[in-house]
């Protein structure tokens, strides 16, 4: 297989299957052969990535994410697609460990913002090592916006949504959801939401009547993810042509 991306999933494996369902109906196809061809890897027992943030006596998965970068160095796909928001909290080592390009989610949806021009208050949603870590804080104050993160209640019910509602009970709690996103643009004050977990992702594919000023950093990825996918394609097509 020749022009084809990979794509780092399993963490979890319902968001990544959600990530995929994106990619492929988005694309504009007629026909088999005008979908993107890729590789993908679901490395479900990757050891949870907040967990080891939060506390380093955890289980450390960057082992596991590197074996994965290793493997996918012997395929040699144009581009890889890390599909986990707090797995980019150990994006530069992964980065160093290949000469194959990773797409940086979190740089992705902070771009949205400008593309978008976004001048209010901006709130990052996620899991608490991605809080933590300042995964998304870092790259949307690079841009010049103010980032609001949640205070302690509602993280809380964020943690709630993301491990027991979506990751343990495979519910979509749409109420919850919502109650989340009114707190984060009423209470807290802030012209667009940012989510940043692909739980939340998930949540939002599926979540009716949406009126929130949300960015899903995962359908930008998809978007970037197809984008660049297409021109490379394009590319190759056009070197053969000229041949």
């Amino acid at each position: 297989m020749e022009n084809f991306f990979s794509i780092l999933g399993g963490m979890g494996t319902m968001a990544t299957e959600s990530f995929v369902r994106l990619i492929n109906h988005r694309t504009k196809a007629t026909k088999d052969q005008e979908y993107l061809n890729y590789v993908l890897f679901n490395h479900a027992t990757v050891p949870d990535r907040t967990a080891y943030i939060l506390d380093r006596s955890e289980e450390n998965p960057v082992p596991f994410l590197l074996d994965d970068i290793e493997k996918q160095n012997l395929l040699r796909p144009n581009f890889i697609v890390l599909s986990c928001n707090t797995a980019h909290y150990f994006f530069e080592e992964l980065q160093a460990a290949t000469d194959i390009p990773i797409l940086h989610m979190p740089r992705e949806a902070a771009n949205e913002l400008v593309r978008q021009h976004t001048t209010g208050r901006v709130a990052i949603l996620g899991t608490e090592g991605s809080m933590k870590a300042g995964i998304y804080e870092r790259e949307v104050k690079n841009l010049g916006f103010e980032t609001v993160i949640p205070d302690t209640a509602l993280q809380e019910k964020i943690n709630y949504l993301i491990y027991h509602e979506i990751k343990e009970s495979d519910h979509l709690n749409q109420e919850l959801y919502y109650e989340i996103l009114e707190e984060a643009v009423e209470r807290l004050n802030c012209e667009k939401v940012i989510l940043g977990c692909t739980e939340l992702s998930l949540m939002h594919e599926f979540a009716e009547d949406n009126h929130y000023p949300v960015i899903d950093a995962q359908s930008i990825l998809a978007d970037r993810t197809i984008e660049r996918a297409l021109a490379e394609r394009n590319e190759a097509l056009d070197t053969v042509s000229e041949k």
